[in-house]
């Protein structure tokens, strides 16, 4: 060949291969493993591959590969992933922890000593009611479908047409075969692609039962292979196969059990495997993702050369860009107009729609997450999947529900282990019913040897777009505080009370914001205490005996963001009650008593009581709250001393308090308040330090001739309380060791160890 020949063919060759490139350009897949939180280093990889302009024409993950791998076919950005990887409501989203912006104080029952709770089915297996998952998915459901929906009607349910071509790997454990999912909704695809097993429920679709894509292809290079039959393979692998379980590790030994041994490395010729170099974190903490994703980075463009030995081609940033904003022009805004339920019967139907549209004829993304999280915090659901399907035709999005009804019962068990007196056992019977209104019922009861009691309610539930609810119930409580006489210190105290009461309220509520309620209601209440009113007595004695039967109309309005329902950290409370009491007394004088003849008297008188229970400030690990309380009534004074003091407001900041009777925290109108310090030891170890002042605005004083009462100057009199309390908060419940300190006693100082809760059903008095 001639030197001009020669020449002559390399510019022929030359203008071959650009035509060439242009004509029939190479095409790249990207394989994205599965990997829990590991899976953020795909994102650095991503991120090195955009800046060196490396074009990807295709997606393939598993799991956590199908999150970022949905994300980036739709059209995010790797800046955009991280921050919403890294950010406080992916974390949330991934612990199945709900904002709590979407919890409803309104649907609360009372707070109670309940350890644990149980929902159940009595015609089905008691295995059945053992949970599917330890993670709640509601808000993960919500959001991905938030985020994905969009894309999935731009693309016309078929995932060849999104920005790039993606296929998502799941779990069909039917088959026990991998399922590779092309078309549809991405939400489903990617939800069932991360439903690892135990910790996310299954998702079912068309018949199957799907599970994290991890358990048969956690390294789905062969589905690139298959589908897109591309020039190049680029993989990103962050996790190998379980291989050996860890024998400190239930979780790992589960996912060995669960997970299939696969090949982790790509057989494909042209191809070049990524493997970030990634610190050891645990399988759902998102808290390290920028750590991650820049390990991602490094290693990518520790492989660029090797990358660009293969690929030849190149994807400009402004070509990029056009081709996402292209793409996202064509998402149609997620309203929505219609709502279809499955799993549940007409009437609940009927009740879920009203819940969530009310008559509205389209609801908003916003306004729907609002009302869909109101609807989740009422109970009805064990499971409740959305899919939002685009109608063309309308030019809204249908909303697909698909709804697993929660059992009708509940069953609770608690209550407090104490080395003093204060032992109880707790047990409640509860069964909701959902039709055009929500509808429950319940029993519960204390059993122990200073308090018993036993509850029974009803209540329904009115949806609208200002929910109401109407409730009936009725309460026995029985305290004995002759039981409890290891905290009687002063001799100069009745060391015998026994008191009970029997009462029936009608109330009805509303919501106040999403924290509050309103409340108004109607007691009619029958009470009964005994007493000797010295202690100087016999068996012999008979006690004095004074009944004082009541009816009481009050208005109640009470805001709760406390985190816990005893020994709080974090949160407020804030509880205003106004009564009106209306009775009768009747003492029934004992055998000690100076005068011999059963008297009546009639009472009527008016109170306004509030407190205010607030942790507002945080200093490192210290956190500091403050506790206050006013009450101001005309109640007069009744017949006697001890049944004054019986029956007087009362204040008790401390749990141990309500075993406790401590006249000197009792008054007509007072004043009191103080401050709280919780100091973090060790996650759920805290040290608690507390210190009040209760200032009467008349202390009640007794006549030691006959015992009856009269008031004292005003203002003379504050007693303190001083309080220092070790507690650890269980999964059941709290641990709790302290030491008290209460004025004016001869022994001030008690101490107490306790595990469960001292938490009492709601009292007749305000």
């Amino acid at each position: 060949m001639t030197r001009t020949s020669k020449i002559l063919f390399t510019i022929h060759f030359s203008l071959f291969t650009l035509f060439s490139s242009a004509l029939f350009p190479q095409k790249v897949a990207l394989v994205l493993s599965g990997g829990g939180a590991k899976g953020a280093a795909h994102i650095g990889v991503i991120r090195a591959l955009e800046e060196q302009q490396v074009p990807i024409d295709y997606v393939v993950g598993t799991s956590i590969g199908a999150i970022v791998g949905a994300l980036y076919a739709i059209g995010y950005t790797p800046d955009e992933m991280e921050l919403l990887m890294n950010s406080e409501e992916f974390s949330r989203w991934s612990a199945g922890v709900i904002e709590d912006k979407y919890r409803y104080y309104f649907r609360n029952d009372d707070p109670n000593a309940s350890w644990f709770s149980l929902d159940f089915n009595p015609k089905k297996k008691l295995t059945t009611a053992l949970p599917t998952n330890l993670i709640n998915p509601y808000e993960i459901d919500f959001e991905f479908m938030r985020l994905l929906a969009p894309a999935s009607a731009a693309c016309g349910y078929n995932f060849d047409n999104l920005m790039i071509p993606f296929r998502c790997v799941v779990a069909d454990i039917d088959s026990t075969k991998p399922l590779v999912m092309s078309r549809g909704n991405l939400s489903t695809a990617v939800r069932g692609s991360m439903s690892i097993p135990l910790i996310f429920n299954p998702l079912q679709y068309d018949g199957k039962l799907l599970f994290d894509g991890g358990m048969y292809n956690n390294f789905p290079a062969n589905v690139a292979q298959e589908d897109f039959h591309p020039d190049v393979i680029i993989g990103s692998r962050v996790a190998q196969r379980y291989a050996k379980a860890d024998p400190d590790d239930v979780v790992s030994q589960l996912m060995t059990m669960l997970m299939e041994r696969q090949s982790d490395t790509i057989t494909y010729p042209n191809s070049v495997m990524i493997v970030p170099s990634i610190p050891k974190i645990n399988l759902l903490d998102f808290t390290q993702t920028d750590i991650l994703a820049d390990s991602g980075y490094i290693a990518a463009m520790a492989m660029i050369p090797e990358i660009r030995k293969l690929i030849r081609d190149s994807l400009s940033a402004s070509d990029l860009l056009r081709k996402r904003t292209t793409f996202k022009g064509k998402e149609p805004k997620l309203v929505f107009d219609s709502i279809i339920v499955k799993g549940l019967s007409k009437a609940q139907t009927q009740y879920l729609q009203k819940v969530l549209k009310h008559s509205n004829e389209t609801v908003t993304i916003n306004e729907l997450k609002k009302s869909y999280f109101r609807f989740i915090d009422e109970g009805f659901a064990k499971t409740i999947f959305p899919v939002a399907r685009y109608n063309p035709e309308t030019g809204y999005y249908d909303l697909y529900l698909d709804v697993q009804k929660a059992p009708n019962f509940n069953v609770q068990f608690g209550g407090n282990l104490s080395l003093g007196t204060s032992n109880e056992g707790f047990v409640q019977l509860r069964y909701r019913y959902l039709w055009n209104h929500a509808f429950r019922v319940l029993a519960n009861g204390y059993f122990g040897r200073f308090y018993n009691s036993v509850k029974a309610e009803a209540r329904i539930d009115f949806t609208s777009k200002l929910p109401s609810y109407l409730e009936l119930y009725y309460t026995y409580n029985s305290y004995n505080y002759f039981k409890n006489t290891i905290y009687f210190f002063d001799d100069l105290t009745p060391s015998y009370i026994k008191q009970w009461e029997s009462f029936t309220s009608l109330s009805g509520g509303i919501p106040i914001t999403n924290k509050g309620k309103l409340n108004i209601g109607l007691i009619n209440a029958i009470t009964s205490s005994d007493y000797y009113q010295s202690n100087d007595f016999s068996r012999l004695d008979t006690a004095d005996q004074t009944k004082f039967n009541f009816f009481s109309p009050r208005v109640c309005f009470e805001l709760n963001s406390l985190n816990r329902k005893q020994y709080a950290n974090a949160g407020a409370r804030l509880r205003l009650t106004f009564s009106y009491m209306n009775g009768r007394e009747v003492l029934i004088p004992g055998s000690q008593s100076v005068n011999k003849s059963e008297h009546t008297q009639f009472h009527e008188w008016l109170e306004i009581r509030a407190f205010y229970d607030n942790y507002f400030e945080t200093i490192g690990p210290l956190k500091l709250g403050f506790f206050g309380e006013i009450c101001i009534t005309s109640q007069p004074l009744f017949l006697n001393y001890t049944s004054t003091m019986m029956y007087a407001p009362v204040f008790q900041p401390l749990p141990e308090m309500q075993t406790l009777f401590l006249p000197q925290f009792r008054a007509t109108n007072y004043l009191a308040g103080g401050l709280k310090a919780i100091l973090k030891i060790y996650k759920n170890l805290e040290f608690r330090t507390e210190g009040y002042i209760f200032q009467p605005y008349q202390q009640i004083l007794q006549n030691p001739a006959d015992y009856t009462p009269f008031y004292g100057p005003i203002l003379s009199d504050r007693s303190y309380i001083l309080a220092a309390t070790v507690v650890y908060n269980t999964f059941l419940g709290p641990l709790s060791a302290g030491i008290s300190y209460y004025d004016r006693l001869q022994e001030p100082f008690t101490f107490n160890l306790n595990f469960g809760y001292i938490i009492f059903n709601r009292s007749a008095l305000p």
